[in-house]
């Protein structure tokens, strides 16, 4: 049986925008309290306020140690414990093989893969006490080759190897761990990367709806239905749900 959202609390990371904001309003919709943060106070401020008093905002850093803690400290106050870590938080970082800046690379890792382990870490105490949940949010990038994406889809390509490996190491206390590899979803990713204006993005979605099965990019709600599976299914760890309306399946244009 699934448990209930009405007495559960979910951590976001990345939740002022994109797949995060999209999973606090799924999430508090649903009875959940849900603590999202954030580094840009704008928008985390505005997702709260739109939501209202079931969603608590902080401004934090995930690459900063004393903000993990403060994230984990502030969860279990508002929420009365964890069942839920959404690791979310994201950086985009893109070129060619040949001219990658090994500082810039440093700092992809350590926020989409490096800062999500450690706060993995401070989590599990509180995790295991409710048999809770740890979800990573993949990419359709380790199904798709993107010529210039080295970077990021490296990133997310550890994230998928680290849900089977700590699904393995916290099973025994009952904590499952689990990931969603979305296809084409708009987000402010490579907005706030600098990479690309808002109508060049959306441009971008228009381009690469038709190569996906069912003729068109995801929502945010879509990929929130496939996290809510993993919080609540109980006999089910380790796993990447690809959730990406068939692009993966590299359907050809004729």
């Amino acid at each position: 049986m699934m448990r209930d959202y009405d007495k559960m609390s979910l951590l976001i990371t990345g939740g002022g925008s994109g797949l995060g904001e999209g999973a606090a309003r799924y999430f508090t919709d649903r009875g959940a309290k849900v603590t999202i943060c954030g580094r840009r106070e704008e928008k985390v401020r505005a997702v709260q306020e739109s939501i209202g008093d079931k969603c608590h905002a902080l401004v934090a850093d995930v690459a900063i140690a004393a903000d993990r803690t403060r994230m984990i400290d502030e969860t279990v106050e508002f929420g009365g414990g964890l069942d839920a870590l959404l690791n979310n938080a994201a950086n985009m970082y893109r070129g060619a093989i040949t001219e990658l800046e090994e500082d810039k690379l440093n700092e992809i890792f350590h926020v989409n893969v490096v800062a999500g382990m450690l706060l993995t870490g401070l989590a599990v105490p509180h995790l295991e006490k409710r048999g809770g949940a740890i979800i990573f949010i993949g990419s359709g990038h380790t199904r798709r080759a993107y010529p210039g994406a080295s970077p990021y889809a490296a990133t997310k390509g550890a994230v998928e190897v680290l849900t089977k490996v700590i699904a393995s190491e916290l099973g025994p206390k009952k904590i499952r761990v689990g990931c969603v590899v979305p296809g084409a979803v708009p987000t402010e990713l490579n907005i706030r990367a600098g990479l690309f204006t808002q109508e060049e993005h959306d441009v971008r979605m228009d381009a690469i709806a038709p190569f996906h099965v069912l003729g068109r990019v995801g929502t945010p709600e879509e990929i929130s239905e496939a996290i809510d599976y993993l919080i609540r299914a109980e006999w089910t760890t380790g796993e990447s749900i690809v959730v990406d309306g068939g692009l993966a399946l590299g359907m050809a244009p004729f």
